[in-house]
C-alpha cells in the first residue's frame, strides 16, 4: 500500500469531539430501562461519571471504564498514544490505580497498512507501559473510520473512591490541564496550526493524570472528574448537578494552551463546542458578556484533559501546589462550588 490517506481524512470526527452531544446522549439513556439494583455496585450511571466501580472486598474496589475514538491526529503512534490516555484518564479521574487494559481495535483494512494500525496499536501499549499496565488482550473489526482506544481496568479502596459526586458548598475547583485541545485539533484540520500549537496538543493528550491516584488518599479532595469531550462547562454541569450545588466557573483563569487565544479570536472552534453549547446551555448563566470565543473555549471538547478537583478551601492552596509540581504547570483554581442556584452552572469573571 503506498499510498496511505491521512488519518484524519478518514474520521468525520476525532477524538473527544467525536462524542455524542449531551443531550442526545441524555435522550437515549432516558429510554434505556433502568438497571437492577446491586449493593456491590459502588458507581454507576446515575451521575453520569467517569468509571463504574463494584466494590470487591472491604479493601478493594474495581473501576472500570471503555473509552475510544477517531483519530486527532494523522501521526499513528502519537494517535494510540492519545487514545490510550484518554483512556486510562477515568480511571485516575476516580482516584484509583490500573491494573490492565484490553485493547479496542476498529480499523478500514484496504485504506490503512497493517504498519500503519500496527503503529497505532503500539502507540496504546506504550503508553500503558508508561503506566505500568499489560495491554493483555481486545477485539478487532474491520470499520468504515479508524477507531482506536481501551477498556481500562483499576482498582481503588471502597472508601476512597473519588466521584463527581462528592462535592460540597464552599469548594475550590482546580483544573490540572489547560484547555483549548478543541481549537487546536480544528486548526490541525484545517492546516492552520502552528508548530508550537501541535507540540502543545500532542503534550497535553498524551499526559497521564497519574496525580488523581495520589489525591484519593487526601482528605481535603471531596470530587474529581476529568474534562473531556462535554467541555469544562459541561463536566462542571455534570459535577455540580451530581452534588446538588452550582459551580462557579471563572471565564479568566483557566489558562490556554499556546495559540489558543489566536485561534479562537480567528474564529477557529470546533462542531462539538456549538454541539456542547446547544446541549446544556440553558444550565448555563453568566457566559454571554464574555462573548462567543469565551463560551467557545468553556465548551471546547478536550480529548485527554485535566482533572477538575474540588477541594476544601483550607487544602486548595496545598493541592494546587502538589499539581504543579506533580507536572501540571497549567494547573489553576478555576471556580468554586456554591449552594444550588437557578442553574447548575454559573460562570463570574
Amino acid at each position: 500500500m503506498t499510498d496511505t490517506p491521512r488519518l484524519t481524512s478518514l474520521a468525520h470526527g476525532g477524538g473527544c469531539g467525536c462524542k455524542i452531544a449531551p443531550a442526545v446522549l441524555q435522550e437515549i439513556l432516558a429510554k434505556t430501562p433502568a438497571a437492577a439494583a446491586f449493593p456491590d455496585l459502588l458507581v454507576g450511571t446515575e451521575t453520569s461519571d467517569d468509571a463504574a466501580v463494584w466494590r470487591l472486598n472491604d479493601s478493594q474496589a474495581l473501576v472500570a471504564t471503555t473509552d475510544f475514538f477517531m483519530p486527532v491526529v494523522d501521526d499513528p503512534f502519537d494517535f494510540g498514544r492519545i487514545a490510550a490516555t484518554n483512556a486510562l484518564s477515568d480511571i485516575y479521574a476516580m482516584g484509583g490505580k490500573p491494573i490492565l487494559a484490553l485493547a479496542i481495535v476498529g480499523m478500514p483494512i484496504g485504506k490503512l497498512s497493517p504498519e500503519t494500525i500496527a503503529a497505532i496499536l503500539s502507540g496504546g501499549a506504550s503508553v500503558c507501559a508508561a503506566a505500568g499496565i499489560p495491554v493483555a488482550g481486545g477485539h478487532s473489526i474491520d470499520s468504515v473510520e479508524p477507531i482506536y482506544g481501551l477498556v481500562a481496568l483499576g482498582l481503588v479502596h471502597p472508601d476512597r473512591v473519588l466521584t463527581n459526586a462528592g462535592a460540597r458548598d464552599g469548594d475550590i475547583l482546580i483544573l490540572t490541564k489547560g484547555l483549548g485541545v478543541g481549537v487546536l485539533s480544528a486548526a490541525f484540520k484545517q492546516e492552520k496550526i502552528a508548530p508550537e500549537g501541535y507540540e502543545a496538543l500532542i503534550a497535553s493528550t498524551t499526559q497521564l493524570n497519574i496525580l488523581g491516584q495520589r489525591l484519593a488518599e487526601h482528605p481535603g479532595v471531596h470530587a474529581m472528574t476529568d474534562v473531556t469531550g462535554f467541555g469544562v462547562l459541561g463536566h462542571a454541569r455534570e459535577m455540580a448537578k451530581g452534588s446538588g450545588l452550582t459551580a462557579e466557573i471563572s471565564a479568566t483563569a483557566p489558562v490556554l494552551l499556546p495559540t489558543v487565544q489566536a485561534l479562537a479570536d480567528a474564529g477557529v472552534r470546533t462542531g462539538a463546542s456549538v454541539r456542547n453549547w446547544a446541549s446544556y446551555g440553558d444550565e448555563v448563566t453568566g457566559v454571554e458578556p464574555f462573548g462567543e470565543a469565551v463560551r467557545d473555549i468553556l465548551c471546547d471538547p478536550q480529548t485527554s484533559g485535566g482533572l477538575l478537583i474540588a477541594v476544601a478551601p483550607e487544602a486548595a492552596d496545598e493541592i494546587l501546589a502538589l499539581a504543579q509540581a506533580d507536572g501540571f504547570p497549567l494547573a489553576r483554581k478555576v471556580g468554586r462550588m456554591s449552594k444550588a442556584g437557578e442553574r447548575p452552572v454559573r460562570v463570574v469573571s
